[in-house]
């Protein structure tokens, strides 16, 4: 068993094969993180039930579920009807095969699973707070626990640091959301944000907080610009996806600071 890890390590040490075996991987997993997209906000399950057309219900063979590659081949549409197939699927199997080869080719195994799960539930994060300003408990608050696990076993920043930023992560987004409220009258942030905040201060440590925060900041700025180019009017009650501009500048940082020794 030693000798096959080893030899697996080797392999997925060189970056061509490391960064092929990390896109596959991904892909795969990006086919069910749009599937959860998808359904999880329409109150459907995605772990039950024979994947099937968006369109017509049809149910789908294994041809048409390779990620990516069934969709170029079917060019885009389904077998069955000729409707459009939703962009979100092959988008998301793009974005996690993407998350999974850098990961794999930043990092060595085991930290590169580690490095491309965490990617994979901020995508995941990300989409449904860009689709729906949602971020939902039952992903933001495992990431805790799983971040301070993670430095139990010695990926990234010590324990002490992951639990103060845990700690400073949630308090600070919550106190801003009460001051905003209080002298506003209105809601300014979302009740996931502070809950996310303090899930990436579990993973990278309180020191990179406010390289999360300006980073989510020029996100969001650019975002803004974008919109005004668009035509779109940008006012006091514009809302933007604070959390995953959050996500979106965490993971970054996270291939920075994931070697780390701890200390």
């Amino acid at each position: 068993m030693a000798d096959f890890l080893t030899a697996l390590q080797a392999y997925a040490a060189n970056p061509w094969i490391g960064g092929a075996a990390g896109a596959a991987l991904g892909a795969i997993a990006g086919s069910f993180l749009a599937t959860l997209l998808i359904r999880w906000p329409a109150g459907r399950s995605a772990l039950t039930g024979r994947s099937r057309c968006d369109g017509c219900d049809a149910p789908l063979g294994a041809r048409d579920l390779v990620p990516l590659l069934s969709f170029l081949v079917a060019r885009g549409r389904c077998r069955a009807c000729g409707a459009a197939i939703d962009l979100r699927h092959p988008a998301m199997e793009l974005a996690a095969a993407m998350i999974g080869a850098a990961a794999s080719v930043a990092h060595p195994l085991p930290l590169a699973l580690v490095t491309a799960g965490f990617g994979w539930v901020l995508l995941l994060l990300i989409a449904l707070d860009a689709e729906h300003h949602w971020l939902p408990d039952r992903l933001t608050l495992p990431l805790i626990p799983l971040g301070l696990a993670a430095a139990w076993a010695g990926f990234g920043p010590p324990l002490p640091e992951r639990a103060l930023g845990a700690a400073i992560g949630w308090a600070g987004l919550a106190a801003l959301a009460w001051a905003y409220r209080a002298l506003r009258g209105r809601e300014g942030l979302g009740g996931g944000d502070p809950k996310l905040l303090a899930a990436l201060g579990a993973w990278l440590g309180a020191a990179t907080l406010p390289f999360i925060l300006l980073g989510a900041g020029l996100a969001g700025l650019a975002a803004a610009l974008l919109m005004r180019a668009r035509g779109q009017a940008i006012t006091a009650t514009s809302r933007l996806p604070l959390g995953a501009l959050m996500a979106l500048a965490a993971w970054p940082l996270w291939l920075i600071v994931a070697e780390r020794p701890p200390h």
